[in-house]
């Protein structure tokens, strides 16, 4: 018996949920491969685009599943997750995306890349300075991938009052990457700041979060 039939006659967690709107998209994809019912579909994260994770979607045989692969079943689709993975796509939806013109398939993801990993960071100064080259040098350069920007618009006291502009400007994420994303990196490089508040014009833009 191979290894995924074992780890799938075990109880297991879903991790990545899918909709039945993108189950029905996935299986009829599936349908077209050589051996549907032994194809099992492999999500993988590849790396962050900005404050995004990237991923990766494709159909592999079950029976070639890495021993440490998490796999499960929604309905009729096997799903494989590599081990590295699991937690950042813990809470994930696999769905339709909501424009229908788009195509394709979306990962509605809560969570988010951890964008300072890795990186050198020297600040100093006030802790309005030090946010400005937090900005400048590491948020900034990410957020640009999306045509988008992040401003300091002041400072009071520990507090600090974010504007998101360009691409993030009305952009139905830019709340979600404010507070999940740019939140916790000033967390972790910029202790002394203890809010951050969106001072954002949802309403403007040319995507507007509320129309």
């Amino acid at each position: 018996m191979s290894s995924s039939e074992t780890q799938l006659e075990e109880p297991v967690v879903t991790v990545l949920e899918v909709t039945d709107a993108a189950l029905a998209k996935v299986l009829e994809v599936r349908s077209e491969e050589d051996n549907p019912e032994e194809t099992g579909l492999r999500v993988t994260i590849t790396g962050a685009n900005g404050p995004e994770f990237s991923y990766d979607l494709s159909f592999e045989d079950i029976s070639s599943a890495e021993q440490d692969d998490h796999i499960y079943k929604v309905d009729d689709l096997v799903v494989i997750i590599p081990k590295e993975n699991l937690e950042d796509l813990s809470g994930a939806t696999l769905d339709l995306p909501s424009n229908p013109m788009q195509g394709g398939l979306v990962i509605r993801n809560p969570n988010r890349p951890k964008m300072l990993e890795g990186e050198d960071i020297e600040l100093s100064g006030t802790p309005g300075e030090k946010l400005q080259q937090l900005l400048d040098q590491h948020i900034n350069p990410s957020l640009a991938a999306h045509g988008g920007y992040a401003e300091l618009v002041k400072m009071e006291e520990t507090v600090a009052h974010i504007l998101m502009g360009g691409g993030c400007q009305g952009c139905a994420m830019s709340a979600a990457t404010l507070r999940q994303g740019i939140e916790v990196m000033i967390a972790e490089a910029i202790p002394e700041i203890t809010e951050i508040i969106d001072v954002t014009d949802h309403e403007a833009g040319e995507n507007p979060f509320f129309e």
